[in-house]
């Protein structure tokens, strides 16, 4: 008896030397032994010839001589199996040991009812800190194997009532006798046979574990900690049915934001609960820190993904929430949010596919649905380019960008363009602070004509402040900003902050009418730093941005919060670097959307706690990401609305699936 044989059913009866007598892990091989006596004849076709004389040709019947003189005779396991079976049963009834064997099987088969398996020591059975050093495998029942998949999760439990809640993450079959099934026999019978020869007795079948946590009670209150003891060798091993089981082995809040259900393998973990599925959220509270919200947020997904239905999803959710300030009083939520592709307002209206039926669903869940009625789409106007905004319903405010903003909340950059150099960014501000010490509200179009005095180039260039040819360079620099973007026919930004930020409210900026990247860049960059300077200023301008929690939301983030060598960036990064620090304190998140999540700047990207990742092909954007290599290895493979979510201050790493339907208008 093979010590791979002992390992398949994990039972000890008794001296795992002594040989006299028939092992429990066995006991299985009988019925399948059976079953392989009476398919033993397809040594013979149809017609009673010998498999040689069907197959006549000197190769293989060479294999087949070659075959019987190692003593396998071209047979599967499941001929082995015959013969194990025979000589077990023979013992069995010599040593008085038949109704020790049919109630050993007997005992197998009722356990099998209620788990997947037992825990196997064959191997080892380990549990470290290091995750590495741990060996924990379950031999699983053939017929609960087309059940299991990587990812599952199962419990173990202790003797003393506590449970370990682990996750599959390597599944395999090992022979279950020591037998040579690759000959050509063998291989030609199967072949015939179309496959069908294929019997799951005469194979172990064992999943690696990974053991996550502790499950154990107290105070009447389901809690867990770290793997910290090994289960019993021979422990049942039963798939994870139960929600609150689940939810604390993965340490998945009750409350919170709604992102989806829990999953594996796209498919929706069901529970013996109603509804049967696992609600995925996001904390929102301050019972354990400060809501994840201003912990920040990241939506990476390719297109076609479902990042955008994901999104509304989620924004839709944060509309609803209200939030603790310093000073004691509870604020709802206002939501910013910059949409280069005119999508983000038709959160204003219903999604006419959302039935009854689902609407109670997601009430009795409680989950947020159903048209926003506080959007306002907030256009930027720019010379000569109109705004359609025919795809939604919500009410549509346009605004201009003053160029006295780049004074009044310290925005040289905003006029640098990417090209300007360490000599000449000095120079630049260096200029701009003479011509508003001049003109209070200047304009655009006063800053080019100040420019144009050519006693004011000379006179800075003798006093050696600007050099000359410095000074030329900013001056162009400055003329290649898009000429429609300031200083246009509608209200001023800077007088629109009531607008801009409301609680409770839904403020989309659309983009996609804009005439080029760089007026998008513009007018995304002059809005979004006003607001993080007003939420991070010690005197804001705006007490109502101060006092409102805000969530800021950038689709196409990659475009706008990008690494560069150049002194804009840099200032913007840095901005931006500041807020997600400070977000916790100022009630302020970032809500970051992007299909190159590898193009946002680092420091940022160190400041987001929450990853929703959906599907992904490129290998660089999945590493920037930064998630489990388990899980990054689905990435590619995820259907539309699947996603990875990796919050390390919420819950394990986990696969969640998204509604299928929007809760509020999406598309055509």
């Amino acid at each position: 008896m093979s010590g791979a044989r002992v390992d398949a059913d994990m039972t000890d009866s008794g001296d795992p030397n002594d040989s006299s007598g028939p092992e429990l892990g066995d006991f299985e091989a009988f019925g399948a032994g059976d079953d392989a006596g009476s398919e033993s004849t397809p040594a013979t076709n149809g017609n009673g010839e010998g498999e040689a004389a069907a197959d006549a040709d000197a190769a293989t019947a060479a294999d087949a001589s070659g075959a019987d003189r190692d003593g396998t005779g071209g047979g599967t396991a499941a001929d082995a199996a015959d013969g194990a079976g025979r000589s077990g049963t023979a013992d069995a009834d010599d040593d008085g040991a038949g109704g020790f064997t049919r109630y050993a099987m007997e005992a197998a088969d009722g356990r099998a009812a209620e788990g997947v398996g037992t825990v196997s020591v064959a191997q080892g059975l380990r549990v470290a800190e290091d995750g590495d050093e741990t060996c924990l495998r379950a031999f699983v029942t053939a017929d609960n194997r087309d059940a299991v998949r990587i990812g599952t999760y199962l419990l173990v439990p202790y003797p003393d009532g506590e449970t370990l809640f682990s996750r599959i993450t390597a599944l395999e079959y090992a022979q279950e006798f020591r037998t040579d099934d690759a000959t050509e026999l063998t291989a030609r019978r199967r072949m015939r046979e179309g496959g069908d020869g294929f019997t799951e007795a005469d194979y172990k079948f064992v999943a690696e574990l990974d053991p996550t946590a502790v499950l154990f009670s107290q105070g009447g209150e389901l809690k867990r900690r770290m793997a910290d003891r090994v289960p019993k060798p021979g422990a049942l091993v039963r798939q994870a049915t139960d929600a609150d089981q689940i939810k604390t082995g993965l340490a998945i809040p009750d409350d919170g934001v709604f992102l989806g259900h829990l999953s594996v393998g796209g498919e929706k973990v069901r529970t013996a609960a109603e509804p049967p599925t696992v609600d995925y959220r996001l904390k929102d509270d301050y019972d354990a820190g400060d809501p994840l919200v201003f912990r920040h947020t990241l939506v990476a997904g390719g297109t076609g993904s479902g990042k955008t239905h994901a999104s509304k999803n989620v924004l839709r959710q944060y509309l609803d929430r209200t939030y603790e300030m310093d000073d004691g009083r509870d604020a709802r939520a206002g939501v910013v949010l910059f949409d280069p592709q005119d999508e983000y307002a038709q959160m204003h209206d219903d999604n006419d596919a959302l039935n009854a039926e689902t609407a109670r669903r997601l009430d009795r869940e409680g989950v947020a649905h159903g048209g926003h009625d506080d959007t306002v789409a907030l256009v930027p106007k720019e010379a000569g380019v109109s705004y359609p905004g025919s795809g939604h319903r919500a009410e549509q405010v346009e605004f201009t960008i003053p160029f006295s903003i780049v004074d009044e909340y310290d925005m040289p950059w905003l006029v640098a363009g990417a090209s300007l150099n360490e000599n000449q960014f000095p120079a630049l501000a260096q200029l701009l602070r003479r011509f508003f010490r001049n003109y209070d509200d200047g304009t655009y179009e006063e800053f080019l004509s100040f420019l144009d005095d050519p006693a004011l180039k000379e006179e800075l260039h003798e006093s050696g402040r600007v050099h000359e040819a410095t000074y030329d360079a900013v001056k162009r620099r400055v003329r290649g900003v898009p000429s429609g973007v300031f200083d246009q026919d509608a209200k001023p930004i800077t007088e629109l902050d009531t607008t801009l930020v409301r609680p409770g409210g839904l403020t989309v900026v659309p983009t996609y009418h804009l005439s080029s990247s760089r007026a998008k860049e513009m007018f995304v960059l002059a809005v979004s730093t006003m607001l993080v300077d007003d939420k991070l200023s010690n005197d804001p301008t705006s007490r109502r941005v101060d006092e409102t929690p805000l969530l800021l939301g950038m689709d196409e983030a990659h475009n706008f919060l990008a690494e560069a060598d150049n002194v804009q960036a840099r200032k913007v990064i840095s901005t931006f670097t500041e807020a997600a620090k400070q977000g916790r304190k100022e009630r302020l998140g970032l809500f970051l959307v992007t299909q190159d999540p590898q193009d946002i700047a680092d420091p940022v990207f160190k400041q987001v706690n929450t990853r929703l990742v959906l599907n992904l092909g490129d290998d660089d954007a999945i590493s920037s990401v930064n998630i489990p290599p388990a899980l990054s290895e689905k990435v590619p493979y995820m259907e539309k609305g699947q996603m990875v979510v990796y919050s390390p201050d919420n819950s394990e790493p986990v696969e969640v699936t998204g509604l299928p339907v929007c809760v509020t208008r999406h598309g055509d």
